[in-house]
């Protein structure tokens, strides 16, 4: 699971602000540090997806260095995998459809993180771009 670095600062007015250290184009707020950091998921797969759309590389995360951070819904971080494993590779959308006889529609919502894609699907994307999906169980922290 990959967990990106947020900065959290109180402001002026006495909301909490949260800005990302691998995205300084994203930031968000809350009232309390509470809501900023369940906001700081939505808007950290906003720039995310900002960063798909205009087909730019999504940044891994840099060391937390102590910071708070920020982690991807488990669906999300598989499909920016395969968008990683896609551009690495110069497959382009047309191509995952060829490999896996999709249509282009079926191929867009598999890389839409507002999408609730099937695990399955998924799974048979990376399995075309030489990629393995691997899910594990934690006792919790």
């Amino acid at each position: 699971m990959e967990n990106f670095p947020v900065m959290l600062e109180k402001d002026d007015n006495g909301t909490v602000l949260v800005d990302f250290v691998d995205f300084p184009f994203a930031h968000t707020f809350g009232k309390t540090e509470g809501e900023a950091m369940k906001r700081a998921v939505d808007a950290l797969v906003s720039a995310i997806i900002g960063l798909m759309t205009d087909r730019k590389d999504v940044p891994r995360p840099s060391s937390a260095r102590g910071r708070r951070t920020v982690s991807l819904p488990p669906l999300d971080a598989a499909k920016i995998e395969l968008y990683r494993a896609m551009r690495k590779q110069g497959v382009t959308k047309a191509e995952l459809g060829r490999r896996l006889q999709w249509h282009p529609p079926q191929i867009d919502r598999l890389l839409d993180l507002r999408h609730a894609s099937k695990l399955d699907q998924l799974e048979h994307a990376l399995r075309a771009v030489g990629k393995t999906l691997i899910i594990s169980v934690r006792d919790a922290a």
